[in-house]
């Protein structure tokens, strides 16, 4: 056999190797893919949740194992109870509405000269809220196109955040798991790293999972602090649908999206229907946790990692818009190991120099 049909059979087998294995790889991708969003959400929630768990458990002088036992019960029934207290309260509001619909009773009532007063917007809103009020039949015709549209949105929305709420109760579950064997998983990563990378494996590793903590940090939980704070002052103030305003300013503060977005109108509403010392102070501490996160935020995200804020952020709320919620974190470490790669291609330069 000639030295050329000697490589024309290497490259053959080669080839015919690696399309084999290539097979392998996209149908045990296309095995995973239905089960992804879990097992990376999972690993996410074990990758933030281990170091309180750890220090519960040294502290407490207790078994890891009871740690997550009991965090896992606590969070689902976080994620439960309120679910059940919204969905419960939204039926009867919505069966509520339908008898009074029915009866001809559903009137809006009529605004307040100070609505007026609003600038750019108080006319065309006083006018609006005024021709409901005098005619609301008419008004319902008028808007028909944009409420049908408006619902059909709020009904996807509805569903996927119960299909979320689904998935981070049996992702939480999982994450107790893996909190378990962190130590094993650890070492595992590691490994993978280091056959990727190189010597620099173990650096790249510990980076993944500081950002992480960082976005954990920095989006969710200033998300859960900014809606603790509004549901306090909801409550005081006895402001119907308080649980489900609160939860709105999570899910704005999540997906990067100022709070105000909704604390601004509802502060309108309330001083244009009283402008007592209560409702001003109310509206004044819920302009202050609208604007809590734009100083949270510089405070927390990036903190304990050795990567400039500003490119976890970018990383977080570029992800978010592409691949969705679970993009905070997987965009905020691709980009923070971007960012890494480009500060050792430019220190290769150096040296060179």
């Amino acid at each position: 056999m000639s030295s050329n049909e000697q490589v024309v059979k290497t490259v053959m087998d080669i080839a015919v190797k690696l399309i084999f294995l290539a097979i392998i790889l996209f149908v045990s991708f296309l095995i995973l893919k239905p089960f992804l969003g879990i097992i990376l959400w999972s690993i996410i929630l074990a990758v933030a949740l281990f170091p309180p768990v750890n220090k519960l458990s040294n502290k407490l002088s207790t078994s890891r194992r009871n740690i997550v036992i009991s965090v896992a019960i606590i969070a689902n029934l976080l994620l439960i109870v309120p679910t059940y207290m919204i969905s419960d309260k939204a039926i009867d509001t919505v069966s509520e509405l339908k008898v009074l619909s029915e009866k001809k009773e559903l009137t809006i009532p009529h605004p307040n000269e100070k609505v007026k007063q609003w600038p750019i917007i108080g006319e065309k809103i006083y006018n609006n809220w005024e021709n409901a009020s005098n005619n609301l039949d008419n008004t319902l015709k008028t808007f028909a196109p944009q409420i049908r549209d408006y619902l059909l949105k709020m009904i996807k929305m509805v569903g996927d955040t119960l299909t979320l709420i689904l998935l981070s109760m049996v992702a939480i579950v999982i994450s107790g798991f893996l909190i378990l064997k962190a130590e094993n998983y650890e070492k595992f990563y590691k490994r993978i790293s280091k056959r990727l990378i190189g010597e620099k494996g173990d650096e790249w590793a510990n980076l993944t999972v500081l950002t992480i903590r960082s976005v954990a940090n920095g989006v969710i939980g200033v998300a859960v602090i900014q809606a603790s704070f509004a549901l306090a002052g909801l409550l005081v103030m006895d402001i119907p649908f308080g649980i489900l305003i609160a939860i709105g300013i999570m899910f704005l503060t999540i997906v990067q999206l100022p709070a105000l977005i909704i604390v601004g109108p509802l502060v309108g509403f309330v001083l244009s229907q009283d402008t007592s010392t209560s409702s001003i102070v109310f509206s004044i501490y819920m302009l202050v946790v609208g604007a809590m996160d734009g100083v949270l935020k510089p405070l927390l995200m990036g903190r304990g990692v050795d990567m400039p804020m500003l490119v976890v952020l970018i990383g977080a709320i570029g992800g978010m818009i592409l691949m969705g919620m679970i993009g905070l974190f997987i965009g905020a470490v691709i980009f923070s190991l971007a960012y890494k790669l480009f500060e050792l291609w430019l220190g290769d330069g150096n040296k060179e120099e």
